[in-house]
């Protein structure tokens, strides 16, 4: 980006007049740009890397005190909360004793107790039932499932750098779609389809540079679209920092160091037999100009509306997901 790029980190004013909008169907068109070859090669890439088997459960903000979180990954049930001691715990979701469902099981002092005949886990092992790793990175929690993931296992997941928590806000979102993991993540490896597939959120959308072999992330110039002609630009890197991860962390412009992690997570078949993945997308956002700390006394504000705007895109980018696996499970993927 250009020091005189409207946006760009040494402006004052962050936004943009776009002065000659270009309507939405006479913008440059991408697909040319947008080879199936270099968005597999970049999926296969993220696929052969790492994860320690350790996969997203959901928002450190759901951990509630009376509740676990629960979320059935890989086919298997698990639930989380935190001990007496504020400790993460996380362990099947089903009760050792006769299998009752300990998603809907209260929590009392740390201990989970079944609401079916009152069995105790404070989250240690007791009849049968034992705990798996999880941990808590202060914006997700994650599990780790050494059955499931099948690779050597990793003391802690790799978390993505993030900007300071006392610096941020950050919001969680999370949706479902018939698709498995890499579907989501080759979606968002395709930066090419934001302004033509979510013109309500981004315009002037360019891939200046692509991933060179055996190397990793797109650079994308691009403007959020906040109301009619008034944009802010920036510049943004994508990478695929694990198998079922991919980060849009912004380089330049206002916002700058502001990451988006999408996290996709396999949790099971459904009654036909398709896949199911959640999408847990965690936003955290930082500014180092003056009117950010008063935006951060209204985080309880702002966090419904970045989860509401995640929301709108997921839900055209999951359907692109669905329809990626569809084509793909009846043998009709041209990628």
């Amino acid at each position: 980006m250009s020091p005189d790029r409207p946006g760009s980190p040494g402006r004052r004013f962050p936004l943009s007049l776009r002065r000659h909008p270009v309507a939405w169907e006479r913008q440059r068109p991408t697909w040319r740009e947008a080879r199936p070859a270099v968005i597999a090669e970049a999926l296969k890439r993220a696929r052969a890397l790492p994860s320690g088997n350790w996969y997203v459960v959901g928002a450190t903000r759901d951990v509630r005190d009376d509740r676990p979180l629960a979320r059935t990954v890989a086919g298997r049930e698990i639930v989380v909360w935190r001990d007496a001691a504020g400790r993460l715990v996380a362990g099947p979701g089903s009760c050792p004793h006769l299998g009752a469902p300990l998603r809907d099981s209260p929590v009392r002092c740390g201990t989970l107790v079944c609401h079916w005949h009152g069995l105790a886990l404070p989250g240690t092992p007791f009849a049968g039932w034992h705990p798996v790793p999880a941990y808590d990175d202060g914006v997700l929690v994650w599990v780790r499932l050494d059955e499931a993931g099948g690779e050597p296992p990793l003391a802690a997941p790799a978390v993505p750098e993030r900007p300071a928590a006392a610096g941020a806000v950050a919001a969680v979102y999370v949706a479902v779609g018939t698709c498995e993991p890499e579907d989501v993540v080759a979606n968002r490896l395709d930066p090419w389809h934001g302004a033509w597939f979510h013109p309500y959120s981004f315009v002037d959308l360019t891939v200046v540079d692509t991933p060179a072999e055996g190397e990793d992330g797109f650079v994308v110039d691009v403007s959020f679209r906040l109301a009619g002609r008034i944009v802010v630009p920036v510049r943004a890197v994508f990478t695929a920092p694990g198998p079922r991860t991919v980060v849009m962390r912004i380089t330049e412009g206002e916002g700058q160091g502001s990451v988006v992690e999408t996290h996709a997570t396999p949790l099971g078949s459904d009654d036909r037999g398709r896949p199911r993945t959640a999408v847990v997308e965690a936003v955290v956002a930082a500014s180092d100009r003056p009117g950010f700390a008063v935006a951060r006394r209204m985080s309880p504000l702002l966090r419904p509306l970045m989860r509401a705007a995640a929301g709108r895109l997921w839900r055209d980018d999951l359907a692109y997901s669905e329809r990626r696996w569809h084509l793909r499970s009846t043998g009709r993927f041209p990628g």
